[in-house]
């Protein structure tokens, strides 16, 4: 059954777990947000970002996915069926094998990607970026594609330290994991579509 009216603080992993495969959601704080399907440019920023990504780690520790994976993000020792915030990153990278379970991911990752829509924005500029802060994920990227922006966020002393923005072009080296670098000049190509990026 398909939620009509959440409201807050009422909903955990456990009802997330039971809802339909068919809808995507995701919970912060225990309200549910309903996800849209992704649209099929964005899937490919997603897509090559994630190869890229895996490429590089093959034979190391660290593994990279890309959504849809549940990463749920406990406060303390708060048992699976209890958890209020559950994120579904469009791409994210992991360290620590302790992390990774059949269901997803508990805990944070060390790095996430979040490709920019209209629709969802706000949502990761703002509330997520918090909830990510809070967890301890050691870097966040935001990738604007049509305006070409990428928004850096990285751990420092406990909180990110203010945004580095820059270009979304070219070879960037991705701090928390040293050595890994992503080329962002292939988003170059959807500025030249006529088709929107959403």
């Amino acid at each position: 059954m398909a939620l009509e009216k959440p409201q807050l603080g009422e909903f955990t992993y456990s009802d997330y777990m039971r809802w339909p495969e068919a809808e995507r959601w995701q919970l912060l704080d225990g309200f549910a947000f309903a996800m849209a399907p992704p649209s099929l440019p964005h899937q490919d920023v997603v897509s090559e970002l994630g190869a890229q990504l895996r490429l590089q780690l093959r034979g190391k520790p660290c593994r990279a996915l890309v959504a849809p994976v549940g990463v749920r993000l406990p406060k303390s020792n708060e048992a699976n069926e209890l958890i209020r915030t559950v994120f579904e990153p469009d791409v994210l990278v992991v360290c620590d094998p302790s992390k990774i379970d059949k269901s997803g991911i508990r805990g944070a990752p060390d790095f996430i990607i979040e490709v920019l829509s209209p629709s969802t924005a706000r949502f990761d500029q703002i509330e997520k970026r918090k909830a990510y802060e809070r967890a301890g994920v050691r870097e966040y990227w935001l990738v604007d594609v049509p305006g070409g922006v990428l928004t850096i966020y990285r751990q420092m002393g406990g909180a990110f330290a203010p945004p580095e923005i820059v270009r979304a072009e070219g070879v960037i080296a991705i701090a928390a994991l040293t050595g890994l670098n992503l080329d962002l000049d292939f988003m170059s190509e959807w500025l030249e579509k006529d088709e929107p990026f959403v």
